[in-house]
């Protein structure tokens, strides 16, 4: 049975595998972020080691993403996700246990995220520069990029909401107990995998030739450059809500856990739905236009919600928040991926993630330490307001990228007409 264009990747065996294994995780994972900052800010009541928590867990993927990138790119890239999956698997038993215990305190899981967080750097070039291997080309690779981001979005949404019901009626250990399940599932499903081999040809060179050689195809061509500084600018101010929300659910909300993970679940409901629309897009023509529009609206939407009091304007402004900075996301990645050679595609794929989650923690733990100064609502509006100049300053550049980006596509054979 043909299956409709907007599910076309799932055509591929390995695909669907990698996909349903990291859709448990994800939720799991999300389970236990959830649970984390909850209890941090339950134990600490600080804002401040709120973003602290939030630093440690995505710092890493600022310094190390670029190294693991290159060392991705030498490997067996299933090889790579079964070693840190199960390195991650033995992480989340260890937070279970001080949890069950009741020894926790918040240096624990501030480290906890520090050592999850160096996991995950060397996981995510592996898991981004994987999928063209898993569908056997480039045919069906912005799909598969496109359902990737919903199926990850998909468990941003529903795992704050099941976290935050689970928080208040069983405890945070049920949280933990569950995201180490979870990675059964994973492991299971990359062990069924045949695809990820290694690259064709070995990276010749020193390690920081190899490092030059993924930045300057990156920031050497006017688009990609522009799209990743973008990226960069955006999680550095919009992704630095979700460490704030605690403060939120409980002082602006009057709410508990449940309401923490209703205001996340908001914005990954948001997300969710920009990668359906991702997924039913047709080719690439528009992505990067689409880029410079989805970022104005996530600082729009992050300013108005950072002065609402009312559910009625927070939710809907959190949930456009979410859309436009994941979209932002998704539509650089897709890009990327969709022209990079394929000797370089993990080192693109970790300059990627470091834009994307490695500015975050910054974000992250500056807004931290502005809230402790002029409040969590003027720190949300600044980040906004920074999020929409930075969109303005790509709008003076788009005629170019168009044209450049235009003739790339054209010249690789994926698209004919305006890009």
């Amino acid at each position: 049975m043909a299956l409709p264009t907007a599910l076309r990747a799932f055509r591929h065996r390995d695909y669907r595998l990698f996909y349903a294994g990291q859709g448990i995780s994800q939720i799991g994972t999300w389970l236990q972020m959830i649970a984390t900052s909850w209890l941090i800010f339950r134990l600490s009541e600080s804002t401040f080691l709120l973003g602290l928590s939030a630093f440690a867990l995505q710092a890493p993927f600022l310094v190390l993403g670029p190294l693991a990138g290159v060392f991705v790119d030498r490997m067996d890239r299933r090889h790579v996700l079964l070693a840190t999956n199960c390195v991650a698997a033995m992480q989340a038993i260890a937070m279970l246990t001080v949890v069950a215990l009741d020894v926790v305190e918040p240096w624990h899981l501030v480290a906890g995220n520090l050592v999850l967080g160096i996991v995950s750097a060397c996981d995510a070039p592996a898991r981004q520069s994987i999928l063209i291997q898993l569908i056997g080309g480039r045919q069906d690779l912005p799909n598969a990029i496109a359902l990737n981001s919903s199926m990850m979005n998909a468990a941003r949404f529903v795992g704050p909401l099941a976290g935050g019901a689970l928080i208040a009626g069983f405890g945070e250990t049920s949280a933990f107990a569950l995201n180490a399940a979870s990675y059964l599932f994973m492991l299971a499903a990359l062990w069924r995998i045949r695809a990820g081999g290694a690259s064709r040809a070995v990276p010749q060179g020193s390690l920081f030739a190899q490092l030059l050689a993924g930045a300057r195809y990156a920031f050497g061509f006017l688009p990609t450059r522009c799209a990743l500084l973008l990226l960069a600018a955006t999680s550095l101010t919009v992704h630095s809500y979700p460490s704030l929300m605690p403060w939120f659910a409980r002082e602006v909300f009057r709410g508990d856990s449940g309401m923490l993970g209703v205001l996340v679940g908001a914005g990954g409901c948001g997300a969710l739905t920009g990668m359906l629309y991702l997924a039913t897009r047709p080719d690439l023509r528009g992505l990067l236009r689409l880029v410079g529009m989805m970022a104005a609206l996530a600082g729009a939407a992050l300013v108005a919600f950072a002065f609402a009091r009312s559910l009625w304007i927070a939710l809907p402004a959190l949930y456009l928040a979410g859309m436009g900075a994941m979209l932002v996301a998704a539509s650089t990645n897709t890009v990327l991926q969709s022209i990079v050679p394929d000797e370089l595609r993990a080192r693109v794929a970790s300059l990627y993630v470091m834009s994307f989650l490695g500015m975050a923690p910054i974000g992250a733990f500056i807004a931290g330490w502005a809230s402790e100064r002029v409040g969590p609502p003027a720190t949300l509006a600044a980040c906004g307001g920074l999020a929409l100049l930075a969109s303005v300053a790509y709008a003076w550049q788009y005629p170019a990228i168009r044209r450049d980006i235009r003739a790339a596509y054209e010249k690789l054979g994926l698209v004919t007409g305006r890009a």
